[in-house]
């Protein structure tokens, strides 16, 4: 009797597992499971192609889920070393709320994990520092097993890797940077609270409501997730970290600093204060530099100014606009180069303390006057972040302002009332005005009526002067009765 092949492969895949059975071999079944609110989670990597600022760009995904209500956590590296790792640890939890009370799965990464003791269970020896970041947070970790044999046992985040990918990452996201993507990424995940996962009657958003009292609290102190470096700063006052240069502040040049290289940023310390902080580069031989950190040794030498790097990359970044431009080329005309460049390197210095756009309306005011000077800047900068609070939409932006000397009560709307209704009398130079013609200077400016100062009603404090005594040698100061001397008895 002749069969045709389908029919006996079709036979064979049924007998063969019937005989396993019949044989007590092991069979894989994957058993459907139950996952209480807020004990587990589970958590992977996946690769994403990004058009990052124009370049073609394989990032990391981080993807956290909560295996109770399905509700995930996304966020997009250039790296998905330990840095990486352990920070989209601390951004899921600072997310959703809470910690998992049970234990979060993973498989073997080496950010976690660095052997696999064969033949002792699930037992692992895990890196130092993931131990550390456990103890911090207070969760427990489940080892999958080792390779594809153990991708079941945290199918529900391997599922979510891929339906995101599909579903938001395709077409590849066009963003000049990842804070951009990841802001991005924040804005779908709230749309997927809206979904149904399967069958499931209530959506994810709700069933995270759910789960969310389970979780464990937070710690009150927050886990740097950073590599500590402690690179040497060289004369060009530049630390090398993973063979990218980045800039500190000139006064370090020779010292060495405390680096923490995190994810997606490095934080430069000098003990516990910040003294730079720059997006992590990840191109070898790559630089990232700023203005500022040279700005104290370019006021010194202000000729190197014009082809400087920093001026080069503070053009690219935006941070050097026209305005600043349009300052130094009439502070040039008035002041000649040297000090003209001076003035702007103030002007600039003022950004440190005080908000980019107040000290942009400040350079319009003065050239308005005509009156290139760092301190009328100063003024009319703090005169419009008076005028106008609301410019300041970021609550952390507030900061640099109270430094800067302007009232902290400048959201007062009494006062803000009262100065709409009194305009007053922008700051003049009145060097710059006398150094100028007066007629084709500031329009508007009362006439000085006043009288030449003079400091003659001050003569009165001066002390008054005794009559003058004739040379000659000093009173004796014996008690004997003085003796008389004439021509007579010298000669």
């Amino acid at each position: 009797m002749e069969l045709s092949y389908s029919t006996v492969r079709d036979y064979v895949r049924i007998r063969r597992t019937e005989i396993d059975v019949e044989a007590g071999r092991r069979v894989e079944v994957f058993i459907p499971q139950e996952h209480a609110p807020g004990a587990e989670a589970e958590v992977d990597f996946g690769e994403v192609w990004v058009v990052l600022d124009g370049v073609k760009t394989k990032c990391h995904m981080f993807v956290y889920r909560l295996s109770h209500s399905g509700k995930a956590v996304h966020r997009v590296y250039p790296t998905q070393a330990q840095e990486a790792f352990l920070e989209g640890h601390i951004d899921a939890f600072t997310t959703l709320g809470g910690i998992p009370t049970k234990h979060i799965r993973y498989d073997n990464l080496t950010s976690a994990v660095t052997a696999v003791v064969f033949g002792q269970g699930r037992q692992r020896v895990e890196n130092d520092r993931w131990t550390l970041f456990r103890s911090h947070y207070g969760f427990d970790a489940f080892y999958c097993q080792p390779g594809v044999t153990g991708a079941h046992e945290k199918g529900g985040v391997e599922g979510e890797v891929g339906r995101f990918r599909r579903n938001r990452l395709s077409p590849m996201p066009v963003v000049a940077s990842l804070d951009e993507l990841n802001e991005k990424i924040r804005e779908w995940e709230a749309q997927d609270d809206g979904r149904r996962i399967n069958d499931r009657i209530r959506t994810v958003g709700q069933d995270y409501d759910t789960e969310r009292p389970h979780l464990a609290p937070l710690p009150s102190e927050t886990f740097d997730p950073g590599l500590v470096l402690t690179p040497r700063v060289d004369r060009s006052s530049m630390i090398t970290v993973r063979m990218v240069k980045y800039s500190v502040p000139a006064r370090f040049i020779g010292r060495k600093v405390r680096v923490s290289l995190r994810a997606s940023e490095i934080v430069v310390f000098d003990g516990r204060l910040i003294v730079a902080r720059h997006q992590r580069i990840t191109v070898k031989n790559g630089q990232s530099v700023q203005l500022d950190h040279y700005l104290e040794v370019l006021r010194t030498k202000p000729g190197a100014f014009p082809g400087s790097t920093a001026l080069v990359r503070a053009r690219e970044a935006g941070s050097f606009t026209s305005a600043h431009d349009a300052f130094w080329a009439a502070s040039r005309r008035v002041n000649g180069d040297a000090d003209g460049t001076r003035e702007l390197i103030d002007v600039l210095l003022l950004h440190r303390f005080m908000h980019a756009q107040d000290i942009e309306a400040g350079i319009r005011a003065a050239l308005q006057v005509v009156a290139v000077s760092a301190d009328v800047v100063a003024v009319e900068a703090r005169r419009h972040a008076t005028e106008n609070p609301t410019t300041h939409q970021d609550p952390a932006a507030e900061e640099p302002a109270a430094v800067s000397g302007s009232s902290s009560d400048r959201h007062s709307d009494t006062r803000r009332g009262a100065r709409a209704d009194q305009r007053e009398q922008r700051v003049v130079s009145l060097t710059q005005r006398r150094l100028m013609d007066p007629a084709s200077v500031i329009a508007g400016l009362p006439a000085d009526h006043r009288p030449a100062p003079s400091v003659t009603a001050y003569d009165e404090l001066l002390a008054k002067r005794t009559p003058a005594t004739p040379a000659g040698p000093p009173a004796s100061t014996s008690r004997s009765a003085p003796v008389s001397m004439s021509k007579e008895n010298i000669s």
